[in-house]
């Protein structure tokens, strides 16, 4: 009879303790387990929610600097309208390229010779290279602490969580008790990380790979740009070069 008034007690004690009532009662480890995960979770939604709106923004100014691009204007006057700071790639490999090519004219009238066309679009396309890398890296900026999130807190939940059972079947052991509404709060407690490790981790893969994926296509973007950059300025190498033989004539 008293056994039975115990696990009566003992049932009506768990159906009464809540999610945050269980989470106070575990110990220290499993405690700092669920803070770091909870801290960790949060931390990749802020910098989830700052890529997006980063790359929405991003694509939107780019937009316009290709309309601009291409709407048939002076390319110096383009670059002049720019100033000395780009807002986003695309215009940082633009300008990178506008500067290479403004000191090179500087340096042919200074010398008043002139400079290899092949020379002078090799200096260039490195240019461009150089700032679109400066500009990826930039883009890519803690995206490894989403990619770390993702693999390594089910790990951590999955920690907590044979730590709390451990615990859980210590603490039976010392009550001698092989009741299973002694043993349920227990168990539910410790695989209470293993569910926060699980709620940081799927956000973070999911975000990874799409974000991953956005800066993949627009790095195809700039690539593109690049190269529809250097074929201009190959046609105008080539138009100087016929120029300058015909001029010789």
């Amino acid at each position: 009879m008293e056994t039975q008034q115990l696990t009566d007690i003992m049932t009506n004690t768990a159906s009464q303790m809540s999610l945050w009532d269980m989470v106070w009662a575990s110990d220290t480890v499993t405690k700092l387990v669920m803070i770091g995960l909870i801290a960790a979770s949060v931390w990749s939604w802020a910098i989830i929610f700052e890529k997006f709106a980063t790359l929405r923004h991003v694509r939107r100014l780019s937009k316009n600097f290709e309309e601009a691009f291409w709407s048939g204007g002076s390319l110096d006057k383009l670059y002049d309208s720019i100033g000395s700071k780009a807002r986003d790639p695309m215009s940082a490999m633009f300008m990178a390229a506008m500067k290479e090519w403004r000191r090179t004219n500087i340096l042919k009238s200074k010398t008043d010779r002139g400079l290899r066309g092949a020379s002078l679009q090799q200096r260039v396309e490195k240019a461009m290279s150089i700032s679109m890398d400066k500009e990826l890296d930039e883009l890519d900026h803690r995206m490894g602490f989403l990619a770390s999130t993702g693999s390594v807190a089910p790990l951590v939940g999955l920690f907590g969580t044979v730590w709390g059972i451990i615990n859980s079947f210590n603490a039976i052991a010392l009550t001698q008790s092989n009741s299973l509404s002694a043993m349920a709060p227990g168990i539910a407690e410790a695989l209470f990380t293993t569910a926060f490790g699980l709620i940081a981790a799927i956000p973070a893969v999911v975000a990874y790979n799409m974000i991953t994926s956005e800066i993949d296509r627009y790095a195809k973007r700039l690539e593109n740009f690049s190269g529809e950059f250097l074929s201009i300025l190959s046609r105008e190498l080539d138009d100087n070069a016929i120029k300058a033989e015909l001029a010789g004539e």
